[in-house]
Formats: structure tokens, C-alpha cells, sequence
């Protein structure tokens, strides 16, 4: 099974949920030069949605929010797997981090429906250096 993993950062932003906010933001960020590695959108109140953005370069994100006074929560540890979207493929990597004793809290993941898949994986940033190392980045 062939997989690459990368730690990566992600920051949070907030936006109202409204029609076109998210579009604004990532059209902005378009504009910048910023590309983005992941991106997950989820509400978190009546009013309000929650942006996830995994930037290949974390402090042009950072420069551009500083521009244009978004508020920015992060960065925050990550962990990217992209690879071969064979059957057992997580469990495998899940296996790698149950025997180094690390929790995986949260993760995301999809395939291209070409054979590949991404995984977004989210440990306790006490686990992030020892989950680093079982899986060899």
C-alpha cells in the first residue's frame, strides 16, 4: 500500500451562514495566491459557520488574514495521508497509531473515485510529535 503523510496546519475562521460567504473568503484567498490543501465548512450556531482551511503555505494565510482583518484561530497540528485507495487503507494507518498508544479525536477523508483517497487526521497535540514519528513523517 503506497501513502504519503505530511504534517500540516489548519486555522479556523467564522462567517455568517449566509448564501456566498464562504465563496467570498475562498475567492479572496484565489486572488492571493493561496492554495489549499483541505477545506471543510460546518455550522456552529444558528447564525454562524465554522471554515476549516488547510493552507499549503501557512503564513501567506496568515499575512492575507492580517490584510484584510479576518480573524484567524490557529495554526493547529494536522496530519495528511494521501494515497492508494485500497480496501483496508485506514485501518491500516489507524492500526500504526493504536499500537503507538495515539488517539485519533476527529479525521475526514475521501477518495477521487481514480484510485486515491486523502485523510485528514487530528490528534491531541500531546500525541501530534509520537503520532508523527509511528508514521514516519
Amino acid at each position: 500500500m503506497a501513502f504519503k503523510i505530511r504534517k500540516v496546519e489548519y486555522f479556523y475562521c467564522s462567517v455568517m451562514d449566509q448564501p456566498g460567504e464562504a465563496y467570498k473568503l475562498l475567492s479572496q484567498l484565489e486572488k492571493s495566491g493561496i492554495n489549499l490543501l483541505a477545506f471543510t465548512a460546518i455550522p456552529v450556531g444558528p447564525d454562524r459557520t465554522q471554515l476549516t482551511l488547510f493552507p499549503e503555505v501557512s503564513f501567506k494565510l496568515v499575512e492575507e488574514a492580517k490584510r484584510t482583518n479576518f480573524l484567524l484561530d490557529g495554526p493547529h497540528p494536522a496530519l495528511l495521508v494521501q494515497g492508494d485507495d485500497e480496501l483496508g487503507a485506514l485501518a491500516d494507518i489507524h492500526e500504526i497509531l493504536y499500537k503507538a498508544n495515539v488517539n485519533v479525536y476527529a479525521s475526514s477523508g475521501v477518495t477521487d473515485n481514480r484510485g486515491s483517497f486523502g485523510y485528514l487526521l487530528y490528534v491531541r497535540p500531546e500525541d501530534y510529535d509520537r503520532a508523527a514519528a509511528a508514521l514516519k513523517v
